[in-house]
Order: C-alpha cells, then sequence, then structure tokens
C-alpha cells in the first residue's frame, strides 16, 4: 500500500511540474510576443499566433493527403505520383471506374488509336540507338527512358547508389548532373553521361579552367558512355547550380575541386563560349580529347542561334556536328532555383521540342543528331507525347526520384529530406536502403518502357519511335483538340 501510495505522490509531483513548466513558457512566450515588433499576428494574438508557422510548415506535407484531389497539385499530382509508386514497386498499375482526368483541360495529350491496333506478336522492341558516329568511341544506348542529370551532392550517397544498380539492371543510362563523377554513380556498373557544367566541376584544374588532362581520365572510363556539355537547366536557365554549404561535405569538395563547407555556386554560363562557333569548338574539344559522344543541353528560349549553330556545322562537315541535344523544359527541376526563373523563364518542352526538331529537319541534320527530351515526363502518356513531337530518347528526374521514394515534400535544398534522397543527414540516409531501392528504379524504366509501348501499339505502330505527330492530339482552351502536326508541321515526312 506504501509503495503504491509513494508512486502516486511522484506522478502527482511530476505532474505538477510539467504543468508548471508549461505555463511558466506560455507566460513567457505570450510576454515575448506581446513586446515584439516584427511580427504582427504574433503581437495581436500572442502564443497562439505561432501556431500559424506550425500549420504553414505541415501543410506542405498533410495537404497531399488530406485536403488536394488526386489531379490537383503542382508540380506532380497525385495521380502522378501514385502510377510512379505503383510501377516502381511492381503493384497492378490498373485503375476501375473510369479516369480522373479532365479531358478538356488545355495541354492535355490524347492519342489517336486506330482501329486495328499493333498485335503484341507483330510488336517490335525498341532497338539500340547509335549515338555518336564520328567519335572513336560511339555509343549503342539500349534504353528509351533514362535518368536524367542530378549530381551528387544534391543527392545523397544511398540515393545515387541505387539509381547506378537500379540502372543497370535496367539498362539505362545515369546522367552525372554537373557536380561530378563520384564512386557511387560508378559503383552501380550503370552507363554514365558525365555532365560537364559551368564551373567545370570534376574536370577543373586549380584555377577552376577545364583541364584536358581530367577530361582524358574521365573518358578512359569505360562506362562513362558520353559527355553532356550543360548550357543551362529547366529550374534555372541563366543562372548557375546551386548546392547549399551545408550540403558540401569534404567528400563532395573533393569530387568537385572546391572548399568544403563553402556554398557551391557555378557561374551562369560558360565564360570561353560566346557564340554558336564557339560552342561547336567546345563540343569538338571534348570529343576529340574523351574520344566520346558528345551533346549539350539546354533550356529553349531564343532559338536564332541554333539555326547559326548549325549552320556552321553545314560550313565545317556533319562531322563536326554534336552528337545530341538534350532539350529541357522551361517549367522547373529538381534544382533550387529563385521562383521567377522556375515560373516564368524559358519554354515548356511541348513548344520547344517541335522547334528543335524542325530545325534539325530544315537542315538535314536531323539523323545526325539524336534528341533527348526532358521535363516532367515522369508518365508514360508525357514520354509517349515527345516521342511524337520528334524525341529519341527521354530523360527523367523526378520520376526516378518518385521511384527511389520521394513524397514531394519540397525540401530538396535544405538537407531535411524526410526520405534520405537529397539530405546528407545520416539519420535520414538510413530510411533509403539502396539494394530495395535499386530495384523500384529498375521496375519504374522497365514499367515506363512498356507502357509507352502499349500507346504506340494502340496508335497502330510496332515500336514507339515510330509515333508521329499526327498519332497525338493536344486539347485546346475550348475543350478541343488539334493533332500536333497541325500546331507544329512534321517536317520529316
Amino acid at each position: 500500500m506504501d509503495n503504491t501510495f509513494s508512486w502516486v505522490q511522484a506522478l502527482s509531483s511530476i505532474f505538477v511540474l510539467v504543468v508548471g513548466a508549461l505555463l511558466l513558457t506560455i507566460v513567457v512566450l505570450f510576454f515575448i510576443d506581446v513586446t515584439q515588433t516584427k511580427h504582427t499576428v504574433r503581437r495581436n494574438f500572442p502564443v497562439i499566433g505561432r501556431f500559424r508557422y506550425v500549420f504553414e510548415n505541415m501543410g506542405e506535407f498533410m495537404r497531399q493527403y488530406f485536403f488536394a484531389q488526386d489531379r490537383e497539385e503542382m508540380p506532380f499530382n497525385r495521380a502522378q505520383r501514385s502510377w510512379v509508386y505503383r510501377a516502381a514497386k511492381g503493384v497492378d498499375s490498373t485503375i476501375a471506374f473510369g479516369s480522373t482526368l479532365n479531358a478538356n483541360d488545355a495541354g492535355t495529350p490524347i492519342f489517336v488509336n486506330c482501329p486495328f491496333p499493333t498485335l503484341e506478336e507483330d510488336a517490335v522492341p525498341t532497338q539500340p540507338m547509335l549515338i555518336g558516329p564520328y567519335a572513336r568511341k560511339p555509343y549503342e544506348a539500349k534504353s528509351i527512358v533514362n535518368v536524367s542529370a542530378m549530381s551528387y551532392g544534391a543527392l545523397s550517397r544511398p540515393a545515387v547508389l541505387a539509381l547506378s544498380e537500379g540502372s543497370r539492371m535496367a539498362g539505362n543510362w545515369l546522367n552525372t548532373g554537373e557536380g561530378g563523377l563520384s564512386p557511387w554513380h560508378l559503383e552501380g556498373g550503370c552507363d554514365i553521361v558525365f555532365q560537364l557544367g559551368t564551373a567545370k566541376y570534376g574536370a577543373r584544374d586549380a584555377s577552376g579552367s577545364l583541364s584536358d588532362d581530367k577530361l582524358r581520365k574521365i573518358g578512359e572510363i569505360q562506362q562513362v558512355r558520353m559527355i553532356e556539355l550543360k548550357l543551362s537547366q529547366g529550374a534555372k536557365p541563366g543562372k548557375g547550380g546551386i548546392l547549399p554549404a551545408e550540403k558540401v561535405t569534404t567528400e563532395i569538395a573533393e569530387i568537385r575541386g572546391i572548399e568544403p563547407g563553402e556554398a557551391s555556386i557555378s557561374p551562369n554560363r560558360h565564360p570561353e563560349i560566346n557564340s554558336a562557333p564557339d560552342l561547336l569548338d567546345m563540343v569538338n574539344r571534348l570529343r576529340d580529347v574523351t574520344g566520346k559522344p558528345v551533346g549539350f543541353k539546354a533550356v529553349i528560349g531564343a532559338y536564332g542561334w541554333l539555326d547559326d549553330l548549325l549552320d556552321e556545322v553545314l560550313r565545317r562537315g556533319i562531322e563536326s556536328a554534336p552528337d545530341f541535344i538534350t532539350v529541357d523544359s522551361g517549367d522547373g527541376g529538381t534544382g533550387a532555383a529563385p521562383m521567377s526563373l522556375i515560373d516564368n523563364c524559358g519554354l515548356p518542352i511541348r513548344e520547344s521540342l517541335p522547334i528543335v526538331v524542325d530545325i534539325l529537319n530544315r537542315r538535314g541534320l536531323r539523323d545526325r543528331i539524336r534528341v533527348i527530351a526532358s521535363g516532367k515526363l515522369i508518365n508514360p502518356a508525357d514520354a509517349a507525347a515527345a516521342l511524337c513531337m520528334g524525341a529519341d530518347f527521354i530523360n527523367t528526374a523526378r520520376g526516378f526520384l518518385f521511384a527511389l521514394g520521394c513524397i514531394q515534400a519540397l525540401q530538396c535544398n535544405k538537407n531535411t529530406c524526410p526520405t534520405g534522397i537529397t539530405t546528407h543527414n545520416k539519420r535520414l540516409q538510413r530510411g533509403l536502403v539502396p539494394k530495395i531501392k535499386a530495384e523500384r528504379v529498375q521496375r519504374y524504366s522497365e514499367s515506363m518502357r512498356k507502357e509507352i509501348g502499349i500507346i504506340a501499339h494502340s496508335c497502330g505502330v510496332h515500336e514507339p519511335r515510330g509515333l508521329r505527330r499526327f498519332h497525338c492530339r493536344i486539347v485546346q482552351e475550348d475543350g478541343r483538340s488539334i493533332p500536333l502536326n497541325e500546331l507544329y508541321p512534321d517536317t520529316s515526312n
């Protein structure tokens, strides 16, 4: 009995202390709030006004689960993400009771199914495509869907490992992003596209200039199949890469060739490239030194410079041409960037991709220069629409992030990613097991290719690269659809 009474007394004392501490905290916060002058809500509603910031922060996480409809969210809605999750997990991705997509929304692609679709026995697997016939080591790319540029540093070590191993299993390439080539890109054994950004990370000398010696060493790595020269990216056309100081670890600094603990800010363009001839000179320098196919990545805004570039190619000879062009959409990507650039700078892929393809066709260089489409193409329908517009390959970054388990928490630039994908916090990284996530990367890549093929067969072609603009219609503001070949006359036929 005495022991029971003692426990009750102890618990009562603890309760009194907790309540007392809570009341004291409330009183202190009350006086702080009513006397401070920076925040109106806290001054007018002391203590209670603080919950505004809690709810505002929690809203980023909770609205997608409780308040937003399946097709409402941006940049990717629940329906889009759910398809990726199911595909990556190998779960049945079919749905019942009709589509939740409003087919009257402007910009919606509608594929023109034919009365006699391709039979399974007549379907042809997508064949490998040669890139860089004039390089010493051309690349025969196997997959039509690949991992777009994301740097180690922006991504965590387990995320890069999972992407590398999953890409090897799926047979697609992995783009390093501008942050240099890390051991974790190579460890999984996949094909690598080395991206050279404006800061020349991974290929710079002590002064920050491009080093041919380092380029040569990169070219000697068998897994490195191509070099991509980054002119601009969808998140921030006209501005260089941004990696916050807290994410620049000693290892990342060594890979990039910079100082640890300092923000990694790339120049907004390559200082030595001032014109179309300069760009062509750089492409040929990279190809000559590495022996690998070389192309460039750009968000298209102004496009007269492409005419100048291709005219220069025709003057020098087609062997001087870039081996590929990666067309990135202007509506943002995985990188941290000013909202003004993400929202309002650069053409979206649905407008820029046909422009680039048509310019190549007019110069007779379409078969020489491969076209890679990048920008919010995480689902089969959007990827198939890009193929209709003339793309040879599809790159996606955020599609593969969702396959890794991304929940669109919008914490990518804060080193607080709850899924361990974009943080260097070891505790948060612990939840991302590379071996398990690699299998999801593989399944997502394979599911994308399979369902793009299903769309192609519905349109009556034998394989996805047989899709043409007349196979796709785009819904206009009045709710009616117009064939792509009327919006952008197809000059390839």
